[in-house]
């Protein structure tokens, strides 16, 4: 079943660390990954579950503003992958500690990097990085699970610009 025809009105195109407090990705599927190693970037194609809508009076299940969005953690270092998957990959929740001073903080202009776990429902991914911009692809669209059919989020991508 397609989106429900309705808007949602998005604060911003770009997602940052800034707003790492305000964000959640419970439930966000994963579509791909990809690295950068030259700008040392980690890329990652979710859908993003901007809202979990309630149902209506005497509705039965919960609908979903989702988007397509592509997540680029920067000044990556200390990666790892510990996961057990079929194929799928579903957000259970991100979250950052440990923050400290980076080792090239002049070079880079950055006072701070965290460790970053992506905790998944397959397993983890653990990055440290200094943070991370959320490009989103798509307006949300208002729908009946947590992601995106394939050709209704564009495909798989790591663009960064607002497709309207």
């Amino acid at each position: 079943m397609g989106p429900i025809a309705m808007d949602y009105g998005l604060e911003k195109e770009i997602w940052t660390t800034a707003d790492f407090e305000q964000m959640g990705w419970h439930d966000s599927h994963v579509f791909a990954v990809a690295f950068r190693p030259e700008d040392f970037e980690l890329w990652i194609d979710l859908d993003y579950v901007f809202e979990w809508v309630k149902p209506d009076n005497g509705g039965t299940y919960f609908r979903f503003w989702v988007s397509p969005c592509t997540m680029v953690f920067k000044n990556i270092h200390d990666l790892k992958f510990d996961l057990d998957s079929m194929g799928d990959l579903e957000i259970v929740d991100v979250r950052r500690e440990n923050p400290k001073r980076p080792r090239n903080a002049k070079h880079i202009g950055a006072a701070l990097e965290w460790a970053w776990d992506i905790e998944c429902q397959e397993g983890l991914i653990s990055v440290t990085s200094i943070g991370f911009e959320q490009y989103v692809r798509k307006a949300p669209q208002l729908i009946l699970q947590q992601k995106l059919e394939l050709n209704l989020r564009g495909g798989i991508s790591f663009g960064r610009e607002m497709v309207r």
